[in-house]
């Protein structure tokens, strides 16, 4: 998901914990981009006491590449009275610091939210602001999920629950079988993977691979410093014990650190800006060799390279894997429908609906009963040479070690992610960018 531009993010953080503004009235979004219409069903909820021919409109606040809209036009069809407005949005930063202003100010929040989890912290214990989901019938489905899944949006008791879990996100190598066949690489999934399954052979691979063919390898400095960096071992930049800063302890973001530097000086990352109409447009002509992201990255390449169907396939990265993503769909307080609007999003969330977002968007389900259905695992995308995609998701979120990120990972990481951008565009010395993005990185706790 896409990394937006700096917000005073602990100002807004701060606000929403000590805001005594109450939450009530109804929510207004900004223009959506769909529209549907649905029936609600019968409910005792006091917010919720409506005739069944009531018209209603539920705003709906949705990340990334999702088939939400299009699943929502579906249930709508059954259901004439509601209406579900849609306003999509891919930079996550300024999609969770809107609901933070909006919870502050007590007006302006969606009836739903996508939250994700990079930004739980910031959001889960203010309880007051959001609609309890057990309440409204979610510990009843709890079984139904991973159960560290679920957990990341539960209260430490388990009694309060945010939302609702949608997609995981295991993070995979997407490569391109024309490019690795002239370079003379393996093309097969499983061989490929064999070639680079450490990260010294896949920076001795991506080194052949710009010698072979004059591309950059791997598309751009984010996706592989993240791809290592997920590798961490239960904490990235953060303690969760107390919440003091790590990372420059952490010996896995020194090593993802280092080695983007090492792509950089060889000459096989790509400078290209992640979620920017060049960085698609390399997606689509060929630009580069591999991709290192999570299973939803793979709507993106296909909304970003129509023309390269049938040329991408999927293996496993070197040495583990990592998550990177995976969102809930919440409930603010200031919607006036909560039990219409847990129905819909209980019935988006559902094994079904998990499936299809899965076929359609890549979307990797939180539903484990899954994970061995044949019509999950026996599930050939065209899109990638009729490869089961789905085995390889599988595998690598067998791999995942989960981590705890806090309330500041997002604005640390681009520290250190812009420290590398200095180090690839204007030749900037590795070692002094690291020690400036680790004294940001700790003043910026010192000051929350």
């Amino acid at each position: 998901m896409r990394k937006g531009k700096k917000w005073p993010v602990m100002l807004l953080a701060l606000i929403l914990m000590v805001s005594l503004s109450a939450c009530g009235g109804g929510s207004k979004s900004g223009s959506g981009t769909s529209e549907g219409t649905a029936e609600p069903a019968a409910t005792t909820d006091d917010s919720s006491k409506t005739s069944s021919d009531e018209k209603i409109e539920l705003s709906f606040w949705s990340l990334g590449t999702t088939n939400y809209e299009e699943l929502g036009k579906e249930y709508t069809k059954e259901h004439p009275n509601i209406t579900i407005k849609f306003q999509n949005t891919s930079d996550q930063t300024a999609h969770h610091n809107n609901l933070t202003t909006a919870l502050s100010a007590g007006s302006g929040a969606p009836d739903i939210f996508m939250l994700e989890i990079g930004f739980m912290e910031r959001f889960i214990t203010a309880e007051d602001k959001f609609y309890n989901l057990n309440d409204l019938g979610a510990k009843d489905i709890a079984a139904n999920y991973l159960d560290w899944k679920w957990k990341q949006g539960s209260s430490k008791d388990g009694s309060f629950q945010i939302g609702l879990p949608t997609d995981i996100g295991p993070t995979v190598v997407y490569y391109r079988t024309d490019l690795m066949e002239k370079a003379g690489l393996p093309t097969d999934p499983e061989e490929f993977g064999k070639a680079i399954d450490t990260w010294d052979k896949f920076a001795a691979v991506a080194k052949q691979f710009k010698e072979k063919t004059g591309k950059p390898f791997a598309d751009l400095t984010d996706l592989v410093y993240n791809g290592v960096r997920d590798q961490s071992d239960g904490e990235i930049y953060f303690s969760k014990a107390d919440g003091s800063f790590i990372g420059d302890k952490n010996p896995m973001v020194k090593k993802a650190y280092d080695f983007t530097v090492k792509g950089i000086q060889e000459g096989w990352i790509g400078n290209t800006l992640l979620w920017s109409p060049e960085w698609g447009q390399a997606t689509n002509d060929g630009g580069f060799g591999v991709m290192l992201g999570p299973a939803w990255m793979a709507g993106n390449i296909k909304t970003n390279g129509p023309d390269s169907s049938g040329k991408w396939r999927i293996t496993q990265l070197p040495e583990g894997a990592g998550n990177w993503g995976g969102s809930f769909l919440t409930l603010p307080k200031q919607g006036k429908h909560s039990k219409e609007a847990y129905e819909f999003i209980a019935w988006l969330d559902s094994k079904e609906n998990q499936l299809e977002s899965f076929k359609s968007k890549g979307l990797m389900p939180s539903i484990p009963a899954l994970y061995t259905d044949a019509a999950f695992t026996g599930f050939k995308d065209d899109f990638f040479g009729g490869q089961a995609t789905a085995v390889e998701y599988g595998k690598a979120a067998q791999r995942v070690k989960p981590v705890y990120y806090g309330p500041l990972h997002d604005q640390t990481d681009t520290f250190f992610k812009d420290a590398l951008k200095n180090v690839l565009e204007k030749k900037a010395d590795p070692a002094k960018e690291w020690d400036a993005a680790v004294e940001k990185a700790k003043t910026l706790a010192e000051r929350s």
